[in-house]
């Protein structure tokens, strides 16, 4: 399987996060890093965007999703 590699928009559109968001939890090592693949160019691995997805709370939840 390839690995896809996203954009910041890319980014806060699958998490509903804002760029500040994204920075502040980064920076807190709550949110994957992202990779450089260019001098100014960042991506992130789709997959550990997915997996810190999936390790939210659901809405009127206290747990984890499944």
């Amino acid at each position: 399987m390839a690995t896809k590699l996203l954009t910041l928009r890319d980014v806060t559109a699958m998490t509903a996060l804002s760029r500040s968001a994204v920075y502040a939890l980064m920076a807190e090592s709550r949110f994957p890093k992202p990779i450089r693949v260019g001098s100014r160019t960042v991506r992130w691995v789709e997959q550990e965007v997915l997996d810190f997805v999936a390790s939210r709370p659901r809405a009127g939840s206290d747990r984890p999703a499944a």
